[in-house]
Protein backbone atom coordinates (compact mmCIF):
# COMPACT_ATOMS: atom_id res chain seq x y z
CA UNK A 1 0.00 0.00 0.00
CA UNK A 2 1.17 3.73 -0.55
CA UNK A 3 -1.52 6.04 -0.38
CA UNK A 4 -1.14 9.76 0.90
CA UNK A 5 -3.46 11.73 2.82
CA UNK A 6 -3.69 15.62 2.59
CA UNK A 7 -5.88 17.26 5.14
CA UNK A 8 -6.61 20.49 5.36
CA UNK A 9 -2.64 21.64 5.62
CA UNK A 10 -2.21 25.04 6.04
CA UNK A 11 1.55 26.71 6.49
CA UNK A 12 2.40 30.41 7.38
CA UNK A 13 5.60 31.65 7.55
CA UNK A 14 7.16 34.13 9.28
CA UNK A 15 9.68 37.12 7.95
CA UNK A 16 11.23 39.73 9.59
CA UNK A 17 11.57 42.73 6.53
CA UNK A 18 13.48 46.09 7.99
CA UNK A 19 12.64 45.27 11.20
CA UNK A 20 9.24 44.66 10.95
CA UNK A 21 7.58 41.02 11.12
CA UNK A 22 5.54 39.89 8.43
CA UNK A 23 3.46 36.58 8.52
CA UNK A 24 2.93 34.66 4.86
CA UNK A 25 -0.05 32.25 4.76
CA UNK A 26 1.67 30.09 1.92
CA UNK A 27 -1.04 27.58 2.33
CA UNK A 28 -4.54 27.26 2.99
CA UNK A 29 -6.64 24.07 3.73
CA UNK A 30 -4.98 22.02 1.19
CA UNK A 31 -6.62 18.65 0.74
CA UNK A 32 -6.42 15.76 -1.37
CA UNK A 33 -5.29 12.24 -1.86
CA UNK A 34 -2.80 10.03 -3.56
CA UNK A 35 -4.36 6.57 -3.56
CA UNK A 36 -2.66 3.30 -3.94
CA UNK A 37 0.02 3.25 -7.20
CA UNK A 38 -1.30 6.29 -8.70
CA UNK A 39 0.51 9.71 -10.01
CA UNK A 40 -0.91 12.72 -8.95
CA UNK A 41 0.45 16.12 -10.48
CA UNK A 42 0.42 18.87 -8.54
CA UNK A 43 0.54 22.58 -10.99
CA UNK A 44 0.14 25.80 -10.45
CA UNK A 45 2.45 29.34 -11.24
CA UNK A 46 5.52 30.06 -9.05
CA UNK A 47 4.90 30.90 -5.49
CA UNK A 48 1.66 28.97 -5.31
CA UNK A 49 2.73 25.98 -2.83
CA UNK A 50 3.57 23.75 -4.69
CA UNK A 51 6.83 22.36 -3.34
CA UNK A 52 5.99 23.55 0.38
CA UNK A 53 2.95 20.95 0.19
CA UNK A 54 5.59 18.43 -1.18
CA UNK A 55 8.38 18.69 1.96
CA UNK A 56 5.27 18.56 4.08
CA UNK A 57 4.58 15.22 2.81
CA UNK A 58 8.32 14.39 2.92
CA UNK A 59 8.29 15.64 6.45
CA UNK A 60 10.82 18.01 5.47
CA UNK A 61 8.41 21.12 6.95
CA UNK A 62 6.24 21.05 9.84
CA UNK A 63 2.78 22.25 8.75
CA UNK A 64 1.32 24.85 10.99
CA UNK A 65 -2.34 23.07 10.64
CA UNK A 66 -3.71 20.33 9.18
CA UNK A 67 -1.82 16.41 9.01
CA UNK A 68 -0.49 14.43 6.09
CA UNK A 69 -1.06 10.70 6.17
CA UNK A 70 0.81 7.83 4.76
CA UNK A 71 -2.10 4.60 4.69
CA UNK A 72 -3.28 6.22 7.73
CA UNK A 73 -0.37 6.97 10.06
CA UNK A 74 0.43 10.44 10.22
CA UNK A 75 3.54 11.99 9.27
CA UNK A 76 6.04 13.11 11.74
CA UNK A 77 9.00 13.52 10.52
CA UNK A 78 11.28 11.78 7.24
CA UNK A 79 10.62 7.82 7.15
CA UNK A 80 11.69 5.62 4.83
CA UNK A 81 8.49 4.77 3.57
CA UNK A 82 9.26 8.33 1.41
CA UNK A 83 11.52 9.01 -0.87
CA UNK A 84 11.57 12.33 -2.35
CA UNK A 85 13.44 13.52 -6.07
CA UNK A 86 14.47 16.91 -6.20
CA UNK A 87 14.89 19.46 -9.12
CA UNK A 88 18.50 19.19 -9.05
CA UNK A 89 19.99 15.71 -7.96
CA UNK A 90 21.96 16.77 -5.33
CA UNK A 91 24.42 14.08 -5.34
CA UNK A 92 27.18 14.05 -2.93
CA UNK A 93 30.01 15.26 -4.82
CA UNK A 94 32.99 12.81 -3.66
CA UNK A 95 30.92 9.22 -4.33
CA UNK A 96 30.45 7.47 -7.67
CA UNK A 97 26.86 7.00 -8.86
CA UNK A 98 26.75 3.50 -7.23
CA UNK A 99 28.04 4.98 -4.02
CA UNK A 100 25.11 8.14 -3.79
CA UNK A 101 22.66 4.87 -4.03
CA UNK A 102 24.51 2.76 -1.29
CA UNK A 103 24.77 5.89 1.12
CA UNK A 104 20.73 6.05 0.94
CA UNK A 105 20.98 2.35 1.96
CA UNK A 106 23.30 2.50 5.00
CA UNK A 107 21.08 5.08 6.32
CA UNK A 108 18.21 3.03 5.99
CA UNK A 109 20.43 0.22 7.86
CA UNK A 110 21.37 -2.16 5.11
CA UNK A 111 24.72 -3.44 5.07
CA UNK A 112 26.80 -6.11 3.53
CA UNK A 113 26.31 -8.10 0.20
CA UNK A 114 23.04 -7.02 -0.33
CA UNK A 115 24.00 -3.20 0.37
CA UNK A 116 26.36 -3.06 -3.35
CA UNK A 117 23.59 -5.47 -4.66
CA UNK A 118 20.52 -3.43 -4.17
CA UNK A 119 22.10 -0.55 -5.14
CA UNK A 120 23.60 -1.90 -8.52
CA UNK A 121 19.91 -3.32 -9.39
CA UNK A 122 18.09 -0.01 -9.02
CA UNK A 123 21.23 1.85 -10.89
CA UNK A 124 20.39 -0.86 -13.79
CA UNK A 125 17.22 0.03 -13.58
CA UNK A 126 17.18 3.50 -14.64
CA UNK A 127 19.92 2.45 -17.39
CA UNK A 128 23.15 3.57 -15.56
CA UNK A 129 24.55 -0.28 -15.83
CA UNK A 130 27.68 1.37 -17.55
CA UNK A 131 28.08 3.94 -15.46
CA UNK A 132 28.29 2.71 -11.89
CA UNK A 133 31.71 3.94 -11.00
CA UNK A 134 31.35 7.52 -12.78
CA UNK A 135 30.90 10.47 -9.89
CA UNK A 136 28.92 13.32 -10.71
CA UNK A 137 31.01 15.76 -13.08
CA UNK A 138 31.28 13.18 -15.23
CA UNK A 139 27.36 12.48 -15.94
CA UNK A 140 24.98 14.66 -17.59
CA UNK A 141 22.45 16.41 -16.11
CA UNK A 142 19.66 13.42 -17.48
CA UNK A 143 22.21 10.58 -16.13
CA UNK A 144 22.39 12.83 -12.44
CA UNK A 145 18.52 12.69 -12.34
CA UNK A 146 18.72 8.65 -12.47
CA UNK A 147 20.96 8.46 -9.89
CA UNK A 148 18.65 10.84 -7.83
CA UNK A 149 15.68 8.29 -9.06
CA UNK A 150 17.44 5.65 -8.42
CA UNK A 151 18.69 6.64 -4.34
CA UNK A 152 14.68 7.11 -4.14
CA UNK A 153 13.46 3.97 -5.47
CA UNK A 154 16.70 1.99 -3.91
CA UNK A 155 14.64 2.46 -0.27
CA UNK A 156 11.71 1.06 -1.41
CA UNK A 157 9.37 3.57 0.06
CA UNK A 158 5.56 3.63 -0.42
CA UNK A 159 5.49 7.00 -2.30
CA UNK A 160 7.59 8.55 -4.38
CA UNK A 161 7.70 12.68 -4.20
CA UNK A 162 9.37 14.63 -7.27
CA UNK A 163 9.42 18.18 -7.25
CA UNK A 164 9.99 19.20 -10.83
CA UNK A 165 12.51 16.43 -11.32
CA UNK A 166 12.96 17.22 -15.13
CA UNK A 167 12.26 20.73 -15.11
CA UNK A 168 16.31 21.45 -15.10
CA UNK A 169 17.23 19.41 -18.34
CA UNK A 170 16.96 20.33 -22.25
CA UNK A 171 13.83 19.62 -24.06
CA UNK A 172 14.58 16.59 -26.00
CA UNK A 173 16.29 14.93 -22.09
CA UNK A 174 13.08 15.93 -20.29
CA UNK A 175 11.03 14.23 -23.09
CA UNK A 176 13.36 11.02 -22.79
CA UNK A 177 13.24 11.02 -19.00
CA UNK A 178 9.54 11.58 -18.97
CA UNK A 179 8.81 8.34 -20.97
CA UNK A 180 11.56 6.33 -18.86
CA UNK A 181 9.68 7.35 -15.80
CA UNK A 182 6.24 6.02 -17.01
CA UNK A 183 8.23 3.02 -17.98
CA UNK A 184 9.67 2.77 -14.08
CA UNK A 185 5.73 3.09 -13.21
CA UNK A 186 4.74 0.43 -15.21
CA UNK A 187 7.10 -1.82 -13.66
CA UNK A 188 7.00 -0.98 -10.05
CA UNK A 189 3.88 0.48 -9.50
CA UNK A 190 5.06 3.05 -6.70
CA UNK A 191 2.60 6.03 -5.91
CA UNK A 192 4.02 9.25 -6.76
CA UNK A 193 3.16 12.83 -6.26
CA UNK A 194 4.88 15.22 -8.81
CA UNK A 195 5.64 18.52 -9.41
CA UNK A 196 5.73 20.64 -12.16
CA UNK A 197 4.80 23.84 -13.92
CA UNK A 198 4.07 22.45 -17.33
CA UNK A 199 0.61 21.37 -18.31
CA UNK A 200 1.33 19.05 -20.82
CA UNK A 201 3.70 17.10 -18.47
CA UNK A 202 1.24 16.80 -15.98
CA UNK A 203 -0.94 15.24 -18.28
CA UNK A 204 1.19 12.76 -20.09
CA UNK A 205 2.36 11.95 -16.56
CA UNK A 206 -0.50 11.74 -14.07
CA UNK A 207 -3.59 9.95 -13.46
CA UNK A 208 -5.32 13.47 -11.73
CA UNK A 209 -3.99 16.68 -11.91
CA UNK A 210 -4.27 19.09 -8.68
CA UNK A 211 -4.20 22.83 -9.49
CA UNK A 212 -3.26 24.88 -7.53
CA UNK A 213 -3.13 28.88 -7.15
CA UNK A 214 -2.50 31.18 -3.80
CA UNK A 215 -1.78 28.15 -1.87
CA UNK A 216 -5.26 26.36 -2.07
CA UNK A 217 -6.53 23.75 -4.65
CA UNK A 218 -8.68 25.12 -7.43
CA UNK A 219 -9.49 22.40 -9.17
CA UNK A 220 -8.46 18.26 -9.63
CA UNK A 221 -8.85 16.78 -12.59
CA UNK A 222 -8.48 13.62 -14.21
CA UNK A 223 -6.92 12.80 -17.19
CA UNK A 224 -9.02 11.05 -19.90
CA UNK A 225 -6.40 8.96 -21.37
CA UNK A 226 -5.99 4.80 -20.20
CA UNK A 227 -2.77 3.56 -18.92
CA UNK A 228 -0.09 2.36 -19.57
CA UNK A 229 0.15 5.60 -21.90
CA UNK A 230 2.23 4.22 -24.50
CA UNK A 231 3.14 6.06 -28.19
CA UNK A 232 1.11 3.74 -29.90
CA UNK A 233 -1.91 5.55 -28.55
CA UNK A 234 -0.37 9.01 -29.97
CA UNK A 235 0.25 10.39 -26.24
CA UNK A 236 3.83 10.14 -25.71
CA UNK A 237 5.73 13.18 -26.93
CA UNK A 238 7.71 11.11 -29.08
CA UNK A 239 5.14 10.58 -31.69
CA UNK A 240 5.15 12.40 -35.13
CA UNK A 241 1.75 11.94 -35.71
CA UNK A 242 -0.57 15.00 -35.40
CA UNK A 243 -3.12 15.29 -32.77
CA UNK A 244 -5.61 12.71 -33.29
CA UNK A 245 -7.95 14.07 -30.81
CA UNK A 246 -8.54 17.58 -32.86
CA UNK A 247 -7.57 17.04 -36.05
CA UNK A 248 -5.34 19.24 -37.08
CA UNK A 249 -1.22 19.51 -36.33
CA UNK A 250 0.01 21.17 -33.21
CA UNK A 251 0.46 25.01 -34.14
CA UNK A 252 3.82 25.55 -32.09
CA UNK A 253 5.64 22.00 -32.19
CA UNK A 254 3.96 20.75 -35.73
CA UNK A 255 6.11 17.93 -35.51
CA UNK A 256 4.82 16.18 -32.07
CA UNK A 257 2.19 14.90 -31.60
CA UNK A 258 0.05 16.69 -28.92
CA UNK A 259 -1.65 15.14 -25.62
CA UNK A 260 -5.00 16.52 -24.92
CA UNK A 261 -7.74 16.78 -22.07
CA UNK A 262 -11.29 17.30 -22.10
CA UNK A 263 -12.58 20.71 -21.40
CA UNK A 264 -16.23 22.33 -21.89
CA UNK A 265 -15.56 23.20 -25.73
CA UNK A 266 -14.69 19.22 -26.34
CA UNK A 267 -11.13 17.82 -26.96
CA UNK A 268 -8.20 20.93 -27.51
CA UNK A 269 -4.15 20.33 -28.08
CA UNK A 270 -2.57 21.22 -24.91
CA UNK A 271 0.02 22.51 -27.19
CA UNK A 272 -2.26 25.03 -28.56
CA UNK A 273 -4.70 25.65 -25.25
CA UNK A 274 -3.47 26.79 -22.02
CA UNK A 275 -5.35 26.56 -18.85
CA UNK A 276 -6.79 29.77 -17.59
CA UNK A 277 -7.10 29.65 -13.99
CA UNK A 278 -9.63 32.50 -14.06
CA UNK A 279 -11.77 30.95 -16.38
CA UNK A 280 -14.01 28.74 -14.51
CA UNK A 281 -13.92 25.27 -12.97
CA UNK A 282 -12.80 22.47 -16.03
CA UNK A 283 -12.53 25.19 -18.63
CA UNK A 284 -9.46 25.73 -21.15
CA UNK A 285 -9.16 29.24 -22.64
CA UNK A 286 -7.09 29.32 -26.12
CA UNK A 287 -3.50 31.25 -25.60
CA UNK A 288 -4.16 34.82 -27.62
CA UNK A 289 -1.23 34.09 -30.36
CA UNK A 290 -2.95 30.47 -31.22
CA UNK A 291 -6.51 32.24 -31.23
CA UNK A 292 -5.46 34.77 -33.70
CA UNK A 293 -3.57 32.01 -35.97
CA UNK A 294 -7.02 30.01 -35.44
CA UNK A 295 -9.13 32.73 -37.01
CA UNK A 296 -6.73 33.36 -39.62
CA UNK A 297 -6.59 29.66 -40.88
CA UNK A 298 -10.66 29.96 -40.67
Amino acid sequence: MGEVALYDISKRFTLRIDGAVHTVQALSRVSFKVHDGEIVALIGPSGCGKTTVLRIAMGLETASGGKVAVDGREVRGCGHDRGMVFQFAELLPWLTALQNVMFGLEMKGMRGAELRATATRYLELVGLSDSLNRRPHQLSGGMKQRVGIARALAIDPKVLLMDEPFGALDAQTRETMQAELLELHVRTRKTILFVTHDLDEAVLIADRIVVMKHGMVQEIMTVPLSRPISASCGALPTSRKPAIACGKRCMNRPRRCTSTIVCRGGWKPLECYGVDMNAGEGSVRPRTETARRERSDG
